[in-house]
């Protein structure tokens, strides 16, 4: 039951960011790459890939749910991955994207943050994809 509850979820949020997406079309996705709290989340754009990712502690650790998808005009919205993963404090979760992009997070200490460590790599790919 959890699980169809959270694909419900998965489902209900890329349906608002595609019509968020649609609706600011020329404007540059905005980057929010942690640290973050429980709950909060994790937004990047790598290439033509968007990951949305939140964590809640579960027993000292993060329990990770994320998903990536394409933004690309081919795929139209179909191509994503998504993940639930429970990491220990201080472990690395690598999420790779659509054409071998990755984002790397990590747990903080006692499960209070979830951040991105390759933050440079995707502000770097982020900025030079962008069409001024």
């Amino acid at each position: 039951m959890f699980r169809n509850i959270m694909s419900i979820a998965v489902a209900s949020l890329l349906s608002v960011l595609a019509v968020m997406s649609v609706a600011s079309a020329g404007e540059p996705a905005k980057a929010n790459l942690g640290p973050v709290g429980p709950n909060e989340p994790i937004l990047a754009t790598v290439g033509d890939s968007r990951l949305i990712a939140r964590f809640r502690p579960r027993d000292g650790n993060c329990a990770v749910s994320a998903v990536m998808f394409s933004t690309s005009a081919n795929s139209g919205g179909y191509k994503s991955k998504s993940v639930d993963v429970t990491l220990h404090p201080g472990e690395l979760f690598h999420f790779g994207g659509m054409k071998n992009e990755r984002v790397v997070m990590t747990c903080g200490p006692n499960a209070k943050v979830l951040t991105v460590l390759n933050r440079g790599e995707i502000l770097t790919k982020s900025a030079s994809s962008a069409q001024y």
